[in-house]
């Protein structure tokens, strides 16, 4: 089925998409749907993600309404991120998608693989 990109719907999914599509923000919500993390912890269990794109993702997803931060007053602040219930709803997916892409990746190096050697010999020719 054909959508305009240019409707409000299409525009919405995009919208969307642009935060839960973010490979950051999939890790992000995939750690924390085991249970509620603190910040380096978080950095501890996504050690590619720099500190900068993890507060910067975090704060999305809370703006997003996906992730609740919670502070504690000791010294000094705890801080602890959560799944909100709206987060918990994409745990289905992202599994979902991890689980389809766990089983294709072979397929999709392959194809990768097809591809290079395809345009490496018209290169060369």
């Amino acid at each position: 089925m054909a959508h305009d990109p240019n409707t409000p719907a299409c525009r919405n999914i995009n919208e969307v998409l642009q935060r839960v599509g973010d490979k950051w923000s999939v890790l992000i919500v995939s750690v924390l749907s085991k249970g509620s993390k603190r910040f380096s912890e978080l950095r501890l269990d996504i050690p590619t993600i720099s500190q900068r794109m993890l507060t910067l993702t975090l704060r999305g997803l809370e703006r997003d309404g996906l992730v609740s931060r919670k502070v504690t007053a000791t010294v000094p602040p705890r801080v602890d991120y959560a799944l909100t219930p709206l987060g918990e709803s994409l745990r289905g997916p992202i599994c979902a998608l991890a689980t389809w892409a766990t089983g294709n990746i072979d397929a999709i190096r392959a194809a990768q693989t097809q591809y290079d050697d395809q345009l490496e010999e018209l290169n060369a020719a």
